[in-house]
Order: C-alpha cells, then sequence, then structure tokens
C-alpha cells in the first residue's frame, strides 16, 4: 500500500470479526515498532503480545473497571473481539541510565532534565508504527489505555517487571461494522489552517 493511503486509511477500529490475525502479520506489527526513533537510542520498549483467548481474557478481566462514570459496554463488548492485544511498556530507567552514559553525560539520573517523558513519546510512535503496519497489512487497530485504577492489577496478571509502565495497548484483527463510534463521529476535524503555522505562530 502507499504511504499516504496507509496514512488516510488509518483509523481506530472497536470491533473485529473472529477472523484470526496471520502470525507474519503480528510479528510484522512488533518487528516495525522496534524501528521507532527512540532518545538516545536508547530502546527502553518492552511489547507483550496476548494472542491466546485464555491470556487476553486475563487482561480483560485484569483492566476492566467494576464500574464507570461512562457507560462503556459497548466499547468493552467491541474491543474483547480482538484476536490480538500488544500491551506497549516503556522503561524511564532505560532512558535516565542511557543519559548517565559518558556520550550523554547526566550522571544524576535527574527526571527534571527531561522536557517531557520521552520513554512514553517514543513508545508511543512505535505505536503509531503498529497502528499504521495494521493498516498495511489491510487490518484494523484501536490504541488505547488503561484505567490507572486497573493497572497494578494488570501488571501482576501479566507479571510485568516494576521497571516499565504500560503506556498503551494496541488492539489489531480484521475490522467488523459496529463498534462504539469515536469521537471523530461528534466532532469535526480541525482545519489544517488552524493548527499549521509557518515561521512562526
Amino acid at each position: 500500500m502507499e504511504f499516504q493511503d496507509v496514512v488516510r486509511k488509518r483509523r481506530m477500529h472497536r470491533k473485529f470479526t473472529d477472523q484470526p490475525v496471520p502470525a507474519a502479520a503480528v510479528d510484522r506489527i512488533t518487528r516495525n515498532a522496534v524501528r521507532a526513533p527512540s532518545a538516545g537510542f536508547s530502546q527502553g520498549w518492552a511489547f507483550v503480545v496476548l494472542q491466546e483467548p485464555g491470556d487476553r481474557d486475563r487482561f480483560w478481566a485484569a483492566s476492566t473497571p467494576d464500574d464507570s462514570e461512562r457507560d462503556m459496554s459497548a466499547w468493552l463488548d467491541g474491543m474483547r473481539t480482538a484476536p490480538v492485544i500488544v500491551l506497549a511498556l516503556a522503561s524511564k530507567a532505560a532512558y535516565l541510565n542511557r543519559y548517565a552514559e559518558r556520550d550523554k553525560g547526566w550522571a544524576d539520573l535527574d527526571e527534571a532534565r527531561w522536557p517531557v517523558p520521552f520513554w512514553h513519546v517514543d513508545v508511543g510512535m512505535a505505536s503509531l508504527l503498529m497502528l499504521q503496519t495494521a493498516v498495511d497489512e489491510g487490518l484494523g487497530a484501536c490504541f488505547f489505555g488503561v484505567a490507572p485504577p486497573r493497572v497494578p492489577a494488570v501488571r501482576a496478571e501479566l507479571g510485568i517487571p516494576d521497571e516499565f509502565e504500560i503506556t498503551g495497548v494496541v488492539a489489531v484483527g480484521h475490522p467488523a461494522d459496529g463498534g462504539a463510534q469515536g469521537s471523530p463521529t461528534r466532532r469535526p476535524r480541525k482545519p489544517e489552517s488552524e493548527v499549521i503555522r509557518h515561521g512562526g505562530w
């Protein structure tokens, strides 16, 4: 697929068919993720791929809130149909330690030196590569987060080491009709003239 077509066709899919995702496609999605840029080539990321029904069930049981201010039933009903779930994890320590090395020289490991948490930025870019690769494979995908109160349960259930934080989750599968409607159905895309400036603000 042409790159511009991949960009244009990418959207968040929230319901999937029961058609399995080929193993080669899953491998390509995760291989492309690790081609993302990372500050100092820290590569402080890890990815947990859940393809077995029992593993996906454990994730959903651990990550689903007991109650919510919003009715999430339609979203959950659709998202639980995803045959592949990839947790995208970030290691802050990998970045702090990398920038304490001789060629970087921030030996004090002070997190305040970072203008933004690049460990999450880089994992976000890796996640976008997964979303785009899914499109190129003729698949659909959705990036979403784990509610903070549910993070400890997910970490415990999947054995995620303390070093890693959950940046987000990518669900992958063959798109199906239906599923929860996303925000683009309720609000327009901002015009380029409003968000792109040249030469300054």
